[in-house]
């Protein structure tokens, strides 16, 4: 066995898949959901987004939960999906598309928004005058992806489909958790989950920021660094994988 004790702060069916992946690999982990998925009132002006897809060039769903409710509210507006390019930052986000029938193109190197904008396809997809690209994501985001596709020339529009949402735990849920199951390292697989654990790690958070921190990205680790976390791993992905190649190349801490 590994001298590994992870907590996982994913959402509840994310966390479950993770945690059965690291117990093959022989790591312990504990899960705690730290993000939970709260779908959005679709208004009109994402309504009239819906009924344009035809319109853009590119489509780009970021996560699972965003081609979910998006299908779901394709489904119920009567609406089919265009067969124009259609990207996911992961495989998983892809699967759903897949299943769907959709053709989707995601990287197979790295799962963040830099390996996705080294995409040929992607490229290709945007090379027309005035190209536009639909966002499809929760509230908030992803904000470079939107950045260096406007340097690339395109205009983005989001669409925005759920919020993701802090669990109500009673107070010193986090601390009990790590003290009880000698956790020594904690899993984040976005800037909002980490500051979800940052906010509910409240006055306990300085002891538990000497923990070592798994973190998905550069961006993230570079927050991750601001809020004072003393040993960052940058697991370059969001993946299972990522995260089990990360642990496995790390030392775990002496009991």
């Amino acid at each position: 066995m590994s001298g590994w004790r992870l907590l996982l702060t994913r959402p509840e069916e994310d966390c479950a898949a993770l945690a059965q992946t690291l117990a093959a690999a022989g790591i312990a982990s504990s899960s705690l959901p730290l993000l939970a998925i709260e779908p959005v009132t679709v208004d009109d002006a994402q309504r009239q987004l819906l009924s344009q897809l035809a319109n853009y060039q590119a489509f780009i769903v970021v996560s699972k939960p965003a081609a979910r409710l998006l299908l779901a509210n394709l489904a119920e507006a009567g609406l089919v999906p265009p067969s124009n390019a259609w990207f996911s930052v992961g495989e998983a986000t892809a699967q759903v598309l897949q299943n769907a029938g959709l053709l989707v193109t995601f990287p197979t190197q790295g799962d963040d928004s830099e390996a996705l904008l080294g995409l040929p396809e992607l490229r290709k997809a945007i090379a027309v005058p005035t190209p536009r690209v639909l966002i499809v994501r929760g509230v908030g985001g992803r904000e470079l992806l939107a950045e260096r596709l406007a340097e690339l020339g395109a205009s983005v529009d989001y669409l925005q489909l759920y919020r993701r949402c802090l669990p109500d735990y009673p107070p010193d849920t986090l601390r009990e958790r790590v003290d009880r199951e000698r956790l020594n390292g904690l899993v984040v697989s976005s800037g909002q989950g980490l500051e979800h654990l940052r906010q509910l790690a409240d006055a306990d958070w300085p002891r538990l920021a000497r923990l070592p921190l798994f973190v998905p990205s550069p961006r993230v680790a570079e927050q991750a660094r601001a809020l004072g976390a003393q040993q960052i791993v940058d697991c370059r992905g969001a993946s299972a994988a990522a995260l089990l190649a990360a642990v496995q190349r790390s030392a775990a801490p002496a009991s």
